[in-house]
């Protein structure tokens, strides 16, 4: 399937409210005071410590066996009524809203590109690893992370392994990422392999070439791919990368991308 770049003028297109769910600005990080912005930056604390290379590596290994359960996509969207984004500070709702209202933005905006329609349904899909049936975090894991480690008492792997902004690995992580204070703990922060510009890259290589970190994106885009999936390169981009705001908000790790990125860019800022 080929997707050619289209600007759609859509009457009657999704207008996004002014505030979020808790009266504050959208992704606003800086209210220190709030209880949800505390438990935000907490969030971030575990996750800048954790995803290292090797985590990363470790998590990819594991989850591309694709031996923990088979269903259909509605069904996967039912499970989501059980699971609410800790590192969201804007929404406090079951994440199945979130995918309807996300698919109803699409076609309203974009009538003509059911693609779009089903990529926006589907995109976070991959937060059911919270739940118990997607399995706890590998005993190996435990044992690295000693006490950094918080396991949610229903099982399956805690938030700051599924959820949140997205990073590469492997590279200096960028200021432009939320909470970046907290990666001065990060076993590959002083790692002089994996804390240049480029790392372990090459300039231009393609952000296909490059490992995120662990989470729902990484894991929706490669069960996407094991399925043989007729989606085009731009949903599989989107669904990749809608958490990858250091990239699609502050420009960053663009030295990192080839010509097919930049034109998949152009559709996930539509898409966000």
């Amino acid at each position: 399937m080929q997707v050619e770049e289209v600007k759609v003028e859509s009457k009657g297109a999704f207008e996004a409210p002014e505030v979020n769910a808790f009266g504050q600005t959208f992704r606003d990080y800086s209210n220190v005071e709030s209880e949800r912005q505390k438990s935000v930056e907490e969030f971030y604390r575990l996750n800048h410590i954790s995803q290292s290379v090797d985590f990363v590596k470790k998590m990819r290994e594991d989850y591309t066996k694709f031996n923990r359960t088979e269903m259909s996509i509605w069904e996967c969207c039912e499970l989501l009524n059980q699971v609410v984004d800790e590192s969201d500070p804007d929404l406090d709702e079951p994440q199945i809203q979130h995918l309807l209202q996300s698919a109803e933005a699409a076609r309203k905006d974009y009538p003509d590109e059911d693609w779009l329609h089903l990529t926006a349904l589907i995109h976070d899909l991959g937060k059911v690893l919270c739940l118990p049936s997607f399995g706890e975090l590998p005993q190996w894991a435990v044992v690295d992370l000693g006490k950094v480690l918080c396991l949610p008492s229903f099982g399956g792997l805690p938030q700051w392994a599924v959820v949140g902004d997205t990073f590469p690995v492997g590279c200096a992580f960028d200021e432009s990422i939320v909470h970046h204070k907290y990666f001065k703990d990060n076993s590959d922060f002083n790692n002089p392999a994996y804390n240049t510009k480029n790392g372990i890259y090459q300039e231009g290589c393609g952000l296909d070439k490059v490992l995120m970190s662990w989470g729902h994106d990484e894991y929706m885009y490669l069960v996407c791919k094991e399925n043989g999936t007729t989606l085009p390169s731009a949903a599989l981009f989107i669904i990749r990368f809608h958490s990858f705001y250091p990239m699609h908000k502050a420009g960053a790790y663009a030295h990192l991308m080839n010509e097919e990125d930049r034109k998949n860019l152009e559709w996930l800022k539509k898409f966000k």
